[in-house]
């Protein structure tokens, strides 16, 4: 199979799954902050997020495309060493960035990439199968949820840079 055609279907599966949690609002779509409240599957993304002081960037004008790892993806992370995550706020910042990359990048363009560089500085590598789509470790299990200054893919793991 050729990679364009793996693509292609990575894209139209995953965009087929984006459907009940994808919003058009128009003019008066939420923020990637307030779109992630909405959810309710992003507490613990949310109180990260708090913790680093990025809440006003992500509320910002952007566009950004966030990796969002869900509550069950935090629930992975040892109590203690998330508890410690979030108390050093170098590396709260640090892992946070690295879900972020600046611009919209839809799953449509998201599939034709081997790699992307995050607000961190690191680059996250790209990997598309018949199963789907991996960033770095994680899944892509949802995607194209639009925000009124980007787009958030949900993913079921937290990555690290």
């Amino acid at each position: 199979m050729t990679k364009s055609f793996v693509s292609l279907v990575a894209a139209a599966s995953l965009s087929l799954s984006a459907g009940a949690l994808a919003h058009d609002h128009g003019e008066d779509k939420p923020n990637i902050i307030e779109t992630a409240a909405a959810a309710g599957d992003f507490t613990t993304l949310l109180t990260a997020i708090e913790a680093a002081g990025l809440t006003e960037t992500l509320s910002g004008e952007g566009p950004f495309t966030v990796f969002a790892p869900t509550d069950e993806a935090f629930a992975a992370i040892p109590e203690a060493d998330l508890a410690a995550i979030l108390a050093d706020s170098e590396t709260l910042t640090a892992i946070l960035t690295y879900h972020v990359v600046s611009g919209t990048v839809s799953s449509e363009q998201v599939v034709t990439l081997d790699s992307a560089t995050t607000l961190q500085g690191s680059d996250i590598t790209i990997t598309v199968s018949n199963g789907g789509v991996l960033v770095d470790q994680a899944n892509v299990i949802t995607v194209d949820i639009e925000a009124s200054n980007g787009i958030v893919h949900v993913i079921d793991a937290v990555i690290t840079p």
